[in-house]
């Protein structure tokens, strides 16, 4: 199960969390920690210090949802150099997140090499 484009508005919370809060001690962190609505139509993700475990909560019509994943070998890229309590992710970007991927880093510019350069010798020589 992953959470569908129609999700809402997607909150990662910053800071890691106790994971011993459930559903109840993680909407006061929500509305607490981070200033924002538990009820509004929105997820909220939160990670452990290990960063190997991640907990999504959501309101859905008449009750809390917990959504709760665990890594075995790898840990979630987190943002370190953001500002403010949360981020605002699109569901894209958070099942992005889920897979692995580092949505933080600045893409690194390739430079294009020419077949020549890669093998040590130029055009000129080769001739």
């Amino acid at each position: 199960m992953r959470p569908e484009a129609d999700a809402g508005t997607v909150y990662l919370c910053r800071e890691p969390v106790d994971f011993r809060k459930s559903i109840s001690g993680l909407a006061v962190l929500v509305e607490q920690a981070l200033g924002l609505d538990p009820f509004a139509h929105a997820l909220y993700v939160f990670t452990n210090r290990d960063r190997d475990r991640i907990k999504l909560l959501y309101w859905e019509r008449n009750g809390f949802c917990l959504w709760y994943k665990r890594l075995e070998r790898q840990r979630f890229v987190w943002p370190r150099h953001l500002r403010g309590a949360s981020v605002t992710l699109t569901v894209q970007e958070l099942n992005w997140l889920l897979d692995g991927f580092d949505l933080w880093r600045q893409p690194h510019e390739y430079r294009r090499t020419r077949r020549s350069d890669r093998f040590g010798y130029s055009r000129a020589r080769a001739r």
